[in-house]
């Protein structure tokens, strides 16, 4: 599915559950806290929407980024590997690559597809062989990393946008409680407390939903990080070995 599609999607049937349980909740009885919750105004729906986009992009990113961890331990792949390197096994770590069916596992599969090209043409010069396996990490890394980063910035927007509409919640409560302060006389002070309860609970809903998206967009990203840094460090030593001849029989 197209990304576009998906996020489109995403929205609507987000919209429409928070929309339907909005609904629902204005029909609990007024000393429930569902009610109290209704109360805050139509704004609560689409904050209560945005929550249940930032979990969807979570569940989304959490099956993402399993699948791309591959099949068993990472340090334990990337140290058969290195053995098989070593010996100059290069047909056996291929075989490794494919059957661990990661990110990590892909790029490192074209380092070695590269060398075996090399050598099939009788490459000897060591930089030659060192910059083609360099351009064969940045062009699986290319191809990999969009996977990897998927949904991140929809998630940091989503954290952004949930804050400013909680404010904007905030806003309109205020406005309905300053309101029934101005009348006549008396303030309407039934009208006062709704629109300071309107306030507060646009507040609460819109920094929820902040805090959920900055954490789990922290949290993806230090995950991706040390994906990156772990096929820079598996990378460098392949190519570096395999460039200097180190595993040739």
């Amino acid at each position: 599915m197209k990304q576009g599609l998906f996020t489109g999607l995403l929205i609507v049937v987000t919209y429409l559950v928070s929309l339907g349980f909005y609904v629902w909740m204005g029909t609990n009885p007024p000393e429930s806290m569902f009610h109290a919750v209704w109360k805050g105004g139509p704004v609560v729906s689409v904050l209560m929407a945005l929550i249940l986009m930032v979990i969807a992009y979570v569940v989304e990113r959490i099956i993402a980024l399993n699948k791309a961890s591959g099949k068993g331990n990472i340090p334990e792949f990337v140290h058969l590997l290195k053995q098989d390197i070593d010996n100059g096994d290069i047909d056996q770590a291929i075989l490794k690559c494919d059957d661990h069916q990661s990110s990590l596992a892909a790029v490192l599969r074209s380092v070695l597809e590269r060398y075996k090209k090399l050598a099939q043409f009788n490459v000897t010069d060591r930089e030659k062989k060192i910059s083609e396996m360099e351009k064969a990490v940045e062009e699986a890394t290319i191809m990999e990393m969009p996977l990897l980063e998927k949904n991140l910035v929809a998630i940091s927007t989503i954290a952004s946008i949930s804050t400013m509409v909680g404010l904007l919640g905030t806003t309109l409560g205020m406005i309905r409680a300053f309101a029934a302060m101005a009348t006549s006389g008396a303030p309407d002070a039934v009208q006062l407390s709704l629109g300071i309860s309107e306030a507060l609970f646009n507040t609460a809903l819109g920094i929820c939903g902040g805090i959920m998206g900055i954490v789990a967009y922290n949290i993806f990203t230090s995950r991706v990080d040390r994906f990156n840094y772990t096929i820079d460090e598996a990378a460098f030593y392949i190519i570096h070995t395999l460039g200097t001849g180190k595993s040739d029989n």
